[in-house]
Order: C-alpha cells, then structure tokens, then sequence
C-alpha cells in the first residue's frame, strides 16, 4: 500500500508535493491559532471552558511524548529508506518511523479542541486525517505508522486534558480574579 500511495503521489503535480509537504506544517499553525480563538472565545464562559483550552495544549504535548517513547522502544526505520522516490527527503537515520508525531499531534490537537469547542469537529477532525496521510503522501511513513499516530493522538491528548483540567481550573479562576477590575 505505502508503495501504491507514494507512487501515486510522485504522478501529481508539482503544486500538489509542495502543499503536501507544507501543509502538515501549516496545519499544525492553524490549530494553534484555533486555540487561541478558543481561548479568547471562553474567556468569559465558566472557568472549566477556559481550563479545557489552556489544558489542551499540554494534552498534545503529553501525548507526543508518549509518542517519542513508543519511537524510542519499537525502532522502526523510515519507509524512505528502502531506495523508494519519495518528495519529501527521508529524515536522519536516528528519527524512527513509529508512531507518526505529526499525526499524533494532528490527532491529538484536534481531540483537544473538540473538547473545548465541539462545534469544530466537523472540521478539525478532516483536517486532522489529511495532515496525517499527508506523511505517507511524501513517503516518509507507511499507513500504519499515521494510523497508530492518529489513535494515540486522539485518544491520548484529550485524557491527559481532562486529567489537567482540575488544576487548571483553579488558575483560571486565580488570573481572572488578578485581572478583573476592582
């Protein structure tokens, strides 16, 4: 399959490789300005609304640490290793194939926003999958790499949010009370 995708992909245009291997990227930007617009949205929602935002953030990045972990242990080398065309160059020798961060990342962004704001779920989630096939698009992971990336991701990052979220809570409720004034 990782074959038929990255075959596939070195036929499209030209336009096509670069947005696939921007847009991962890009992606990545706009979910965090997603948080801030969600922030700014609950600022005035009760104080767990705004924990879940500040918190979800912190979800992800606990997420793609277990995801550096689960690289760590299992080794598995890049797909563009194996003398395959690809457009993306292949990384380092030292950076692992499994799980993909990206769609860990992805995915788990997109699970921490929809617990903060669930009307984008519609959105984040789509855009989520095709940040993440976009990583086997350019060759530099097989499907099963993005797939168990995006599980972790989605169903990590929203955990360890909801785990946050009664410390959070607090704070939110601290700076509100600073920064309200008397």
């Amino acid at each position: 399959m990782y074959q038929d995708i990255v075959g596939f992909a070195l036929s499209t245009p030209e336009w096509l490789h670069t947005l696939a291997e921007v847009g991962t990227d890009a992606g990545l930007f706009l979910f965090a300005a997603l948080f801030a617009v969600a922030a700014w949205r609950a600022w005035r929602a009760p104080a767990r609304d705004l924990a879940l935002v500040v918190a979800g953030p912190a979800g992800v990045v606990l997420a793609y640490i277990v995801s550096e972990v689960v690289k760590t242990l299992v080794q598995e080398d890049r797909p563009c290793r194996g003398g395959v065309a690809t457009i993306a160059a292949c990384p380092p020798l030292d950076d692992w194939s499994f799980p993909s961060n990206h769609a860990v990342i992805a995915a788990g962004a997109a699970a921490a926003l929809t617990l903060a704001w669930r009307g984008l779920a519609w959105t984040v989630f789509p855009l989520a999958a095709v940040m993440a096939f976009s990583r086997v698009f350019v060759g530099v992971h097989y499907p099963h790499d993005v797939a168990a990336g995006f599980l972790l991701g989605a169903v990590l990052a929203p955990l360890f949010t909801l785990l946050l979220v009664g410390a959070v809570t607090p704070a939110v409720r601290l700076v509100r009370t600073r920064l309200s004034p008397r």
